[in-house]
């Protein structure tokens, strides 16, 4: 399949620093034959540091990624526009031509890790939602088809 042809997909969240650079690393890893996976945020917190090591132990090197906001892609159109975070959906901006939605609500592992009690804990929870992360992007693109099918029934 072509990158023409592949399923354009944005991965929306607060800061892009953790889950979405953790769910355009797994579309890449996992669906890079049918996704054309990005990230963004509606502000910009640079790469998390423990979100790389994570899905470095999983196998999937993010390393490279960087944070960005929105406005930088705007010259791709999207065919989905996925917040995986509550503030990221509700700070959603609009996006050109027939781009469609899906929310999805990940827990922050950043602000679950504050209150860790050592570095071992703190990633405990990076991993947990690393791998929620995974189990959703394994599903696509069917959940997507599946919901816009019963939207149209």
């Amino acid at each position: 399949m072509t990158k023409e042809n592949k399923i354009k997909i944005l991965f929306l969240c607060t800061g892009n620093s953790c889950r979405s650079q953790m769910a355009e690393g797994w579309a890449r890893h996992l669906k890079g034959e049918v996704i054309d996976p990005y990230s963004a945020g509606i502000e910009t917190h640079g790469l998390n540091e423990s979100a790389v090591k994570v899905m470095a132990e999983a196998g999937v090197d993010i390393s490279k990624q960087y944070s960005k906001h929105f406005d930088q892609l705007n010259d791709i159109q999207f065919d989905w526009v996925i917040t995986v975070c509550d503030s990221g959906y509700e700070s959603c901006p609009i996006f050109p031509g027939k781009v469609k939605r899906f929310h999805i609500s990940f827990d922050d592992p950043p602000k679950l890790a504050k209150n860790a009690k050592s570095r071992e804990e703190a990633l405990g929870y990076y991993r947990r939602v690393r791998d929620e992360i995974r189990e959703f992007v394994e599903a696509l693109p069917k959940i997507l088809t599946e919901t816009i099918t019963k939207k149209d029934v």
